[in-house]
């Protein structure tokens, strides 16, 4: 996947606002660097003045994992809500801010998690730079939505005639905006596929289609409902 330096620039931005980081923040790199959560993760320390801490080698989840982040004073983590499952949250109270990503994010988790901290859920493909969405802090007692679009990410829910539809229905999630990838190396008919003319964007504007269902709630907010090819 080809994507823009500019897609970069703008997820560094849109994360140091809602993530409240500066330089006394303390990032974990838990994701392997070849996976995007990883580029998000480096970009919340570096574009910050914040510290990324690297862990040691090997797999970290369940006690290690709470261990790592209360030893080495963590403030802002990326966590997969299956490896949240694993963790306790009690002695964690230095983990100010917490980002779930890359699965369904639980009612339950969230009750679980929430209290005491930051706790949002973000949403995003590889070719749109990783991340287009994140929800408000997250409060127990709801069900999580995967939230608004990032600073310039615009988003739309289209019917399979890229009819948009109306408030509360269930559609196809398209994106467009500075994130967005040139396409695929090498692979052009997957490109065209995938890739598409925005509705109602500026000449030359690309939007990506996700594949992914959605409904836009009263306050903007997008749920998710699955995959389209399910």
């Amino acid at each position: 996947v080809i994507t823009p330096h500019r897609g970069l620039a703008a997820l560094a931005t849109a994360q140091a606002e809602r993530l409240a980081i500066d330089d006394t923040s303390r990032v974990l790199q838990l994701a392997s660097p070849s996976f995007d959560a990883s580029v998000m993760e480096t970009l919340m320390a570096l574009a910050t003045g914040a510290t990324l801490v690297i862990p040691e080698p090997g797999p970290l989840a369940g006690e290690l994992l709470g261990d790592t982040i209360a030893r080495r004073r963590i403030s802002h983590a990326l966590i997969p809500p299956t490896a949240l499952t694993g963790l306790e949250p009690e002695g964690l109270d230095c983990l100010r801010a917490l980002v779930v990503g890359g699965e369904a994010c639980t009612a339950p988790l969230t009750a679980r998690w929430a209290p005491g901290r930051r706790m949002v859920n973000a949403y995003g493909p590889t070719e749109a730079t990783a991340c287009v969405t994140m929800s408000a802090p997250l409060t127990p007692g709801t069900e999580p939505p995967i939230g608004t679009p990032l600073h310039g990410v615009r988003t739309h829910v289209l019917d399979p005639l890229l009819r948009p539809v109306p408030p509360g229905a269930t559609g196809e999630l398209y994106v467009a905006g500075p994130g967005i990838a040139q396409g695929y190396l090498g692979r052009p008919g997957l490109t065209a596929e995938r890739f598409t003319a925005e509705i109602g964007g500026a000449p030359g504007s690309r939007m990506y289609r996700t594949g992914d269902l959605v409904s836009r709630t009263a306050d903007g907010s997008l749920r998710y409902h699955g995959r389209a090819d399910d």
